[in-house]
């Protein structure tokens, strides 16, 4: 037997995004645990913005395991929040989420780097020069000293932790970039991109850097990009039949929910879906081939394909939560009928 660290971590009651939360427990197992040998485990959810003083019990449940990348014999265990009685918390966006396994999702989260107060880089009065030479950057002027070995040391954690972690890229502002991930089922991918951002927030710790997810942290009055959370999906229905009329089906579904999906693809969305910055305006729904001003871009392949294949709606932003977008999307897709 030996002694193994195990990182509870949840979601907590912060809205209108949530905090990730954690706390280790030790505990002695013959080998890495597996997710059924993961007990339950109890916090004062008064200290989370999850219950009130006079009951503070909540349950955590794990629900995904992952060995961590920065210490021997520790584990990720990512959960659900519970109620006492084993009913999901209210603040539990992964328990609603429609159960389809053929369901496959790919998030591209972007993200600021911040050290004192501005993205890293940025000169301490003003601007640096505009974007332009920023995307996919290579040299000092353009990602400075840190940020590199930052973006290159967590896709190599989130690797060691089994993430499906597909890419990395600076991107068009100063001290901006994203990585990608992607899973198959409703909520393989969502999960990822909770520890891949634990895994990056906690990295960037020892950095005295902090991780700025927020949409358009610059501000709506300067010509800086915002920040967003591209979501790809597909059903096993898209990829295998599809069809030009089912898709054109999908899209008025789409449209007839566009404000259903923007009540949960991140707040303060209006600053960044303006019709500027490969944006389309937050209250118009559009579709077009490689248009990456619209709101769902189609790619050309999907097109070529017969109409088969996956879509990238490119209107969630950086902080949102990527269980409430990827239940909104099924929830959608769910009222389109299929031959």
């Amino acid at each position: 037997m030996a002694k193994y660290k195990l990182e509870y971590i949840w979601l907590d009651g912060y809205e209108p995004v949530a905090n990730l939360r954690g706390k280790t427990q030790v505990k002695d197992f013959d080998a890495f645990p597996t997710l059924e040998q993961l007990p339950l485990w109890g916090f004062d959810g008064s200290s989370t913005r999850q219950a009130e003083g006079k009951s503070s019990d909540c349950i955590l449940k794990p629900v995904a395991v992952y060995p961590d990348p920065a210490a021997d014999k520790k584990a990720l265990v990512l959960c659900e929040v519970l109620l006492p009685d084993g009913t999901p918390h209210p603040s539990n966006g992964r328990a609603g989420i429609l159960d389809d396994p053929g369901a496959w999702f790919g998030f591209e989260q972007e993200y600021f780097l911040y050290q004192d107060g501005k993205p890293l880089g940025f000169p301490d009065q003003g601007f640096p020069y505009p974007q332009g030479e920023y995307y996919t950057g290579v040299g000092f002027k353009n990602v400075g000293s840190i940020a590199r070995e930052i973006v290159d040391t967590h896709l190599e954690y989130c690797l060691a932790a089994g993430i499906n972690h597909e890419g990395i890229n600076a991107e068009v502002a100063k001290g901006q970039w994203e990585f990608q991930i992607f899973g198959k089922g409703s909520k393989k991918a969502a999960d990822e991109v909770w520890i891949a951002r634990y895994l990056l927030i906690r990295l960037c710790e020892k950095y005295e850097v902090d991780v700025n997810f927020h949409c358009k942290p610059l501000g709506v009055d300067v010509d800086w990009n915002g920040s967003g959370m591209h979501s790809n999906f597909s059903t096993e229905y898209l990829r295998t039949v599809g069809g030009k009329e089912y898709f054109e089906a999908l899209m008025a579904a789409f449209d007839k929910y566009k404000n259903e999906h923007i009540a949960v693809y991140g707040p303060d969305n209006h600053l960044r879906l303006t019709g500027l910055h490969e944006t389309q305006s937050i209250d118009k729904f559009n579709y077009g081939i490689a248009n990456r001003g619209a709101s769902v871009r189609v790619p050309h392949s999907f097109v070529n394909n017969g109409y088969k294949g996956y879509l990238e709606d490119r209107r969630p932003n950086s902080q949102g939560d990527p269980y409430k977008i990827a239940s909104r999307i099924l929830q959608t897709i769910a009222t389109v009928p299929t031959k």
